[in-house]
């Protein structure tokens, strides 16, 4: 009894890492914009618009599938949507994981299995908003490598299941073809939770100056940025964050229509937490280190350890 009883595992476990193995993960670029895309934490390079990379042999554990892109990191931690899957015998479980802040939503993403729905099996799961209540907001645990009895019906959303150990799945970003509507966040000096980045008077116009000033929850205080490299928007504007045309250590800050390729608009926020024009070395600095309200922020040569030109976000 117990030889055959090893010998049927043993040939139950060889057949489900057969399947396991022929497993067939596709992932689509449907965003506006080239994804830096990552399988497992690690990096499979930039995904093109509109172009699709197919992966196989990753087994049960092929962690979480998301891409950094328009805002999955902030201040250092990963909080991208992400798409993650979990094999017990017979049975695939799939869900989607974003952010406990709705507004850390980077990207939407939706899975969708190979096989037909049924019975509330297999259906498409999708999360285009950074409140959906079709993904969750930690990562599931699951326990038991005992599926469910057969008949059990399928469970409801933000967990999804399908009945079919061969199923392969298509993994779309941006399935809706748009980044999400990003409604902005705080810039704050050198993580003052007191202290914003503010557009003076609220004036959205060119060449109103850029200030700090005390947070206060309005749309001054609202910017839409993301790591790497990004403009920094008003939010629900068309007026970015502009250096001018000859930038340099003292040039005040201001806000200007946004243009696609100006230099002067184009930053790059680090993974410390700094804002430096492209090519410029050039950051954007507290001037004189003063919280005051109305001072006027300006850019300088980047230079490390300089906490005036550390720059983090809040909700």
């Amino acid at each position: 009894m117990i030889r055959s009883g090893f010998f049927s595992a043993l040939v139950s476990a060889t057949l489900l890492a057969g399947s396991v193995h022929a497993q067939t993960y596709t992932v689509t670029n449907n965003c506006p914009t080239a994804i830096d895309l990552f399988i497992g934490q690690n990096s499979e390079g930039s995904l093109a618009t509109g172009a699709s990379i197919v992966k196989t042999g990753l087994g049960p554990t092929a962690g979480f599938f998301y891409t950094t892109t328009n805002g999955g990191v902030v201040n250092g931690q990963l909080v991208a949507a992400r798409a993650g899957f979990f094999l017990e015998p017979t049975y695939w479980y799939y869900y989607i994981v974003r952010d406990q802040n709705p507004n850390n939503f980077n990207t939407g993403i939706s899975i969708t299995p190979d096989k037909p729905v049924s019975d509330g099996f297999c259906t498409v799961a999708t999360c285009n908003f950074g409140n959906c209540t079709t993904a969750y907001n930690s990562p599931p645990v699951f326990h038991s490598p005992v599926p469910p009895p057969a008949d059990a019906p399928a469970q409801n959303p933000p967990i999804y299941q399908c009945k079919e150990p061969d199923v392969n799945f298509l993994i779309t970003f941006c399935p809706s073809g748009t980044w999400p509507q990003a409604p902005g966040v705080e810039v704050k000096p050198n993580f003052n939770e007191n202290k914003c980045l503010d557009v003076q008077g609220a004036v959205f116009a060119n060449g109103t100056p850029v200030q700090v000033y005390d947070c206060n929850g309005t749309n001054a205080q609202k910017w839409v940025l993301s790591q790497g490299s990004t403009k920094v928007r008003v939010a629900d504007t068309n007026f970015c964050l502009d250096a001018g045309s000859t930038p340099g250590n003292g040039v005040p800050m201001k806000i200007w229509q946004c243009y696609d390729n100006l230099p002067a608009q184009q930053w790059f926020y680090t993974l410390d937490y700094r804002l430096a024009l492209e090519g410029q070395g050039q950051c954007l600095d507290l001037t004189d280190g003063d919280l005051a309200n109305g001072n006027v922020v300006q850019t300088w040569q980047c230079s490390n350890g300089n906490n005036n030109q550390v720059w983090t976000l809040g909700v």
